[in-house]
C-alpha cells in the first residue's frame, strides 16, 4: 500500500479524496495554485505544495510541476479527482515513466473511450445500443448527406471534450453549415481536434449512466445506476440512484451492457458509461465512457456503503480483492451548489463569503467554509449536497430539509433555485428530462443594484449592541423611529433589516413582486418614473426598478422596508452593516453596483396596512430640541452654576464630523470651575478622557 499520494486537483474534490486516504491512514499532498494558498484543500493536506499562478495551464494543468512536487515530497502516487489532468492518458505515461502510479484507468483506456467516435466503434463491437449516428466525417458534404440519411434533428458532435463544450443541435439542412463550422472551431480551440460526427436526436430523453469498476484483467462490475436528466446548459445539476420510473426489465438490461462494454476493453479502476434514455420508447442508446471519478459518484457510495475512492486507491497498489458488487439499498440525491447568480442568466460569481452553514444530518462533499475566498479562475461548484433516504420519497423530503438548512452569503449562489427544483412536482415525481430545467419556471426573491447611492446599507433595529469594549460600535439606523415605522407599514416586526439610505439613493431593480414602504426623508423616489410617496405601503411588481435621489430639504437619511424583511446573515447578534469594519449586512460593507440584495422569500400581495396618518409621522427640521440631565459631571467642581444653565440655554451646530458612532456639536466653551489643574493637574477639561 501507498504511504504518500498526492492529489492532483483543488476544490470538493480534492477535500473528498483526502478524506478517504486519511483514514487509510496514508499521507496526503496536496498542490495549489497561488490564488488557491489559502483554500482548504491545501491547509487540511498533510503537505502543500504551490505549482504555480491562478491560470490552470500554469498551475494544474503544468504537469512538470505536479511531478516535480511529486518527487519533493516522496509521493508514490497521484489521484486526479475529476476535470483538469484526469482523462489525461499523456500525463498518465509521464507519471509512469518517473516510476509514479497513477490512480485510475490505464491510458490505452483514456484513448478508446476520450474520443467519442472509438468509443461508439467499441459500443457496437459488443452490441451495445446506439443511436442512429456516423464515424468521422469529412467535411461538410458528407455531413449533408449523413444528416438527410438519418433525419432531422440531428446532434453535432465533436469527438473530443466534454461539458457540453462541441456540442449543437441542428434542427434544418439551412442550419447544417454553419453549426457544423462552429463546432469544428470550438473542438479545435478547446480539445486540439476539430473531428466530427453526427447523431439522431432524441427531443425528450432522460440521462441515465451505469457505475463501473474493473480490475484491468477482465472482472467488472456494476454498481447501480444514476439518472442525471436534470441538466443546464449540458452541466448535470440533480443526480439520483436509483433512476426513477425506469422498468426493471430496462435497468437489468443497461447494467449488462455497461459490463459488455467495460469486459470488451478490460476495464481498470473506476467508470461511468453514459445512456441516453428515450422514456417514451422505452430504449436506451449508448453515448459515452467517462474513465475517471464522476462528481457524482457520492449517490452511488450512499446506497452500496462502497468507497469508490478506497476502492480506486486500491486497485492502483495491487491490494484491491475480488470484485464484488453489493445490492444497493435505500435512495440518494445529490445537487450541486454552484457560485452562480439565477437572476442573472447563471452568471458565475465571485469574492468572499461571509458566512456559510451546512446541516450536520446530510453528507456534503465541498471546499467551502465562512471567509474562504472564491476566486474567478476555477469551476464554481461550492459544493454537493448528498442525502440517503430508505426510498426516493424520504429521500426527497431530507433534501428539502437539507437545503433549508444550508446558508451561503458574501455573493450570489443557486441554492435557492435548487430548493425550488427539490419542492416541485417535477421533481416529485421524476418527470425528468436533458431540457427540463430549460423549462423550469423560477424567479428570484431577490433586488439587483443598479446604483448605490452615495452610502447605502442594510441596518436593523437596535444594532449591534455590546461590543463597545471591543471597538465594535452598535450600528442600527441612525434614524431608528423612521426605520421602525417602514417596516410597520410592510408588516414586519421593528427588528427586520431595512435599506438606509443617506443623502442619494440607490437604483434598484426588483426581481420579484414586493410590498414596499419608504420612510425618512425626502429624497424623490420614482417606480418606473411614477413618483412613491412617503409613509404608506406600494406594491412593487418583478421587473419594475425603483430609483431614489438626493435629499430634499431636512434630513439626510430615507429607509426602504420589503415585505418579510431583507435575507441577511446574523453577525454578532445583528444585521446591521458595520461599514468601517467591512462585516454586517448583505455582504461586507455598503452596497456596490452589481449588488444582490435578497428578500425573505416574495412579499407580494395586498398592502400591509393604510398610509400612516400625518400626526404620527416624525416631523424632520433643521432645529431639534433634546432632551438633557445632569450628570455627574454636573457637579460644582467641573462647571459653574452658569456654565450649566449657558448648557441647556445654548444652540448648538451639528458638526459636519458626526456618524452613527456619535453626533457632534459645535457651542459655547465652558467657563470651568477652576483656572488650573493644581499640583495634580486634575483641571476639569480632563472629563473629556473620563470613560
Amino acid at each position: 500500500m501507498f504511504t504518500k499520494v498526492l492529489v492532483a486537483n483543488r476544490g470538493a474534490i480534492a477535500c473528498r479524496i483526502f478524506r478517504t486516504l486519511k483514514r487509510m491512514g496514508i499521507g496526503t499532498v496536496a498542490v495549489y495554485s497561488e490564488a488557491d494558498r489559502h483554500a482548504r484543500h491545501a491547509l487540511i493536506a498533510d503537505e502543500a505544495i504551490c505549482i504555480g499562478p491562478a491560470p490552470v495551464a500554469q498551475s494544474y494543468l503544468n504537469i512538470d510541476a505536479i511531478i516535480d512536487a511529486c518527487k519533493r515530497t516522496g509521493a508514490q502516487a497521484v489521484h486526479p479527482g475529476y476535470g483538469f489532468l484526469s482523462e489525461n492518458a499523456g500525463f498518465a505515461e509521464r507519471l509512469a515513466a518517473e516510476g509514479i502510479r497513477f490512480i485510475g484507468p490505464r491510458p490505452e483506456h483514456m484513448r478508446e473511450f476520450g474520443l467519442k467516435h472509438t468509443a461508439r466503434e467499441a459500443a457496437q463491437a459488443c452490441a451495445v445500443p446506439l443511436l442512429p449516428g456516423t464515424g468521422l466525417l469529412v467535411g461538410l458534404e458528407e455531413a449533408r448527406a449523413a444528416a438527410q440519411r438519418i433525419g432531422y434533428p440531428v446532434m453535432i458532435k465533436s469527438t473530443a471534450g466534454g461539458g457540453g463544450i462541441g456540442l449543437q443541435l441542428c434542427q434544418t439542412p439551412e442550419e447544417l453549415a454553419p453549426l457544423f463550422e462552429t463546432v469544428r472551431r470550438l473542438s479545435e480551440s478547446n480539445f486540439k481536434d476539430g473531428g466530427i460526427y453526427l447523431e439522431k436526436y432524441v427531443a425528450v430523453a432522460r440521462h441515465i449512466e451505469v457505475q463501473i469498476f474493473g480490475d484491468g484483467k477482465g472482472q467488472v462490475v456494476a454498481l447501480g445506476e444514476r439518472d442525471c436528466s436534470l441538466q443546464r446548459r449540458n452541466q448535470k445539476v440533480v443526480e439520483e440512484t436509483p433512476a426513477p420510473n425506469l422498468p426493471a426489465a430496462t435497468r437489468t438490461a443497461l447494467m449488462e451492457a455497461a459490463i459488455r462494454l467495460g469486459r470488451h476493453a478490460a476495464y481498470e479502476s473506476a467508470g461511468t458509461v453514459e445512456f441516453i434514455y428515450d422514456e417514451a420508447a422505452d430504449a436506451f442508446y449508448f453515448l459515452e465512457v467517462n474513465t475517471r471519478l464522476q462528481v457524482e459518484h457520492g449517490v452511488t457510495e450512499q446506497v452500496t456503503g462502497i468507497d469508490l475512492v478506497e476502492w480506486m486507491v486500491r486497485q492502483a497498489a495491487a491490494d484491491l480483492g475480488p470484485l464484488q458488487a453489493p445490492q444497493p439499498k435505500g435512495a440518494s440525491i445529490q445537487m450541486r451548489v454552484y457560485a452562480e447568480d439565477p437572476g442573472k442568466n447563471f452568471l458565475p460569481c465571485s469574492g468572499k463569503l461571509t458566512h456559510v452553514a451546512f446541516p450536520s444530518d446530510a453528507r456534503v462533499d465541498g471546499w467551502v467554509e465562512t471567509g474562504a475566498e472564491v476566486t474567478p479562475f476555477y469551476d464554481p461548484m461550492l459544493a454537493k449536497i448528498i442525502v440517503t433516504g430508505t426510498d426516493r420519497a424520504d429521500a426527497l423530503g431530507k433534501l428539502r430539509k437539507a437545503l433549508s438548512e444550508t446558508q451561503i452569503y458574501g455573493i450570489e449562489t443557486n441554492l435557492h433555485y435548487l430548493a425550488a427544483i427539490a419542492a416541485s412536482p417535477m421533481l416529485a415525481t421524476g418527470a425528468v428530462s436533458t431540457k427540463a430545467l430549460a423549462k423550469f419556471p423560477y424567479q428570484p426573491a431577490t433586488l439587483d443594484v443598479l446604483a448605490p447611492g452615495a452610502q447605502s446599507s442594510l441596518q436593523d433595529w437596535p444594532g449591534r449592541l455590546g461590543y463597545w469594549d471591543v471597538g465594535v460600535p452598535p450600528s442600527g439606523p441612525m434614524d431608528a423611529l423612521s426605520h421602525r415605522l417602514a417596516n410597520r407599514l410592510v408588516g414586519n416586526t421593528e427588528d427586520a433589516a431595512t435599506l438606509e439610505i443617506t443623502l442619494s439613493g440607490p437604483t434598484l431593480r426588483f426581481n420579484a413582486p414586493a410590498t414596499i414602504a419608504l420612510a425618512g426623508a425626502e429624497m424623490g423616489a420614482s417606480l418606473d418614473g411614477v413618483p412613491v410617496p412617503l409613509w404608506e405601503p406600494v406594491a412593487v411588481a418583478a421587473g419594475q426598478v425603483l430609483s431614489i435621489g438626493a435629499a430634499q430639504g431636512t434630513g439626510n437619511r430615507a429607509y426602504v422596508a420589503v415585505r418579510n424583511g431583507f435575507d441577511a446573515p446574523l453577525y454578532l447578534g445583528s444585521r446591521a452593516t458595520f461599514a468601517l469594519g467591512r462585516f454586517g449586512g448583505h455582504g461586507t460593507g455598503c452596497l456596490r453596483i452589481g449588488d444582490v440584495l435578497r428578500m425573505n422569500g416574495h412579499g407580494a400581495g395586498a398592502p400591509a396596512a393604510d398610509a400612516l396618518p400625518t400626526e404620527l409621522r416624525p416631523q424632520l427640521t433643521h432645529d431639534w430640541r433634546i432632551g438633557v440631565l445632569v450628570g455627574p459631571h454636573g457637579a460644582p467642581d467641573f462647571f459653574t452654576e452658569a456654565d450649566i444653565a449657558t448648557l441647556f440655554e445654548a444652540e448648538y451646530e451639528v458638526h459636519f464630523n458626526s456618524a452613527r458612532t456619535g453626533v457632534r456639536l459645535i457651542g459655547p466653551k465652558p467657563e470651568w470651575a477652576r483656572t488650573d489643574g493644581g499640583e495634580a493637574g486634575l483641571h476639569p477639561s480632563n472629563i473629556h478622557d473620563n470613560a
